[in-house]
């Protein structure tokens, strides 16, 4: 397999991570797709081990309303359309319009158009804004943004739903001293120590690839 920035983690030994890529099943031609372009334009996905993971919370959990923060040209959201079924609903974020336009047509070469509401925008301002509850709240968006997004999505968050959120070990860096300036590894230092602080969630920290965090509402 072609190692490529997505499939990364930073901190796990090449070997074993090669192992677990080679574990997977083939995904179908828009999937694949999306993978190639991602690697080639260095646009940041959650890549297959990861989604797989998604997929098998969602489908759990039987979740139906899924709001993603931060979907980029929804690589991600596409698997969680899938896995909510057609009776679900994902709500699509992303602040670039271009991104949320080459979004769309995965979304509907991948068969799952219908089942995605895309709206550009910033996504905590945008979950803030959402009427209701959901059952699933995928958070992947800016790191400096990690607190921000925690504060908002948790009365977003129905009793026993799931905030599920990427990139939290941050190639290893969230577990040594961030720079001064480096505002990203803060933020997501940040959002590590309030999620375990937090009395309403009840999280797991997962070393798969970038290090995922899955909380459920208590």
């Amino acid at each position: 397999m072609i190692r490529t920035e997505n499939l990364r983690s930073g901190y796990i030994q090449d070997d074993v991570e090669e192992y677990v890529y080679e574990l997977l099943p083939e995904r179908d031609a828009v999937v694949t797709e999306i993978e190639d372009y991602a690697a080639q334009n260095r646009v940041p996905i959650i890549g297959p081990a990861v989604a797989r993971m998604l997929t098998l919370f969602v489908q759990v959990s039987g979740a139906k309303r899924i709001f993603e923060m931060g979907s980029a040209i929804g690589y991600s959201t596409i698997w969680l359309a899938r896995a909510a079924g057609p009776k679900g609903k994902v709500t699509y974020t992303d602040g670039d319009p271009e991104k949320a336009r080459r979004a769309k047509d995965y979304f509907r070469r991948a068969g799952v158009g219908k089942r995605i509401d895309v709206r550009v925008g910033d996504a905590v301002e945008l979950l803030k804004k959402s009427p209701g509850t959901f059952d699933l709240i995928f958070n992947d968006i800016d790191k400096r943004q990690y607190p921000a997004a925690l504060q908002v999505a948790l009365p977003k968050l129905r009793r026993g739903g799931l905030f599920i959120t990427d990139n939290t070990l941050w190639s290893g860096k969230a577990a040594r001293p961030a720079a001064p300036d480096d505002l990203d590894t803060q933020g997501i230092q940040e959002f590590n120590r309030l999620v375990y602080a937090t009395k309403q969630l009840y999280p797991v920290l997962l070393p798969l690839r970038d290090g995922v965090t899955v909380c459920q509402k208590n």
